[in-house]
């Protein structure tokens, strides 16, 4: 968003959408971006993948909140960087929304409260994961993305967001020798913290109940993610390449 605007847009969603012959209508296709206040932005790795599709349109999800201010002019942009003709990617990579309640919703935080979230999202096929962007709004104080493997019952801790604000919806992307490699059935666990008394400083009003919904106001459980998407043989040669120190578990 422009610099006037920062404040007033909440959100910016962005996707590819086709023509479908036989819907009669535009349908997605896969997510492009993902903006949230304060955000820069998003880095796809070099043996990464994604694709525009031929004739593919740019579809907009845009949310704004009111700051009892006028604002004249907003433009929100997007821009693309795209490698040079020749440049193939191994793997395909996604950005995704991972929910942490059930959607309908069952996060409520009562006043002068705090409550937790917790989801649970496992991968058929061993996986990269590239980066890590919590969301939320208001009470969200930290968020935690963790790794369970379910054969040997231990839990690895990967990244701890702590004294979370809303004004940095900040996307985590990890350095090349430091991105979780998860073998296929592994569980990653992402567990959301939430503040709604007087001692969270960017509490509006801790008097009011606050539950799951759009508005800034309300309260968000999810976590953006990248993720690579791999086979068996592309997984060890990472886990070989980039871990030399890490056994395969």
């Amino acid at each position: 968003p422009s610099r006037k605007g920062r404040a007033a847009a909440h959100h910016a969603n962005t996707e590819f959408v086709e023509f479908d012959e036989k819907l009669g209508s535009y349908v997605e296709t896969q997510r492009v971006s993902e903006y949230a206040l304060g955000k820069t932005g998003e880095i796809v790795p070099a043996d990464g993948c994604r694709t525009i599709p031929a004739n593919a349109l740019v579809r907009w999800d845009v949310h704004y909140y009111p700051t009892g201010e006028e604002l004249k002019d907003d433009v929100i942009e997007m821009g693309i960087w795209l490698y040079p003709e020749d440049h193939k990617g191994k793997y395909k990579q996604d950005l995704k929304l991972y929910l942490m309640t059930m959607k309908g919703g069952d996060l409520e935080i009562p006043p002068h409260g705090t409550t937790m979230t917790q989801g649970f999202h496992t991968f058929k096929t061993p996986v990269r994961i590239d980066s890590f962007q919590p969301h939320g709004h208001f009470r969200l104080v930290a968020k935690t993305l963790e790794i369970f493997y379910p054969e040997t019952g231990r839990l690895e801790m990967v990244s701890s967001v702590s004294n979370w604000t809303n004004n940095w919806h900040t996307s985590h992307i990890y350095a090349d020798d430091a991105a979780p490699l998860l073998p296929a059935g592994a569980v990653l666990v992402i567990t959301g913290y939430y503040d709604n008394t007087r001692a969270n400083k960017q509490n509006p009003d801790p008097d009011q109940w606050v539950g799951l919904g759009s508005r800034t106001a309300d309260e968000m459980s999810h976590a953006w993610i990248a993720v690579t998407h791999l086979d068996d043989e592309s997984y060890a040669r990472l886990l070989a390449a980039v871990y030399p120190r890490i056994k395969k578990i």
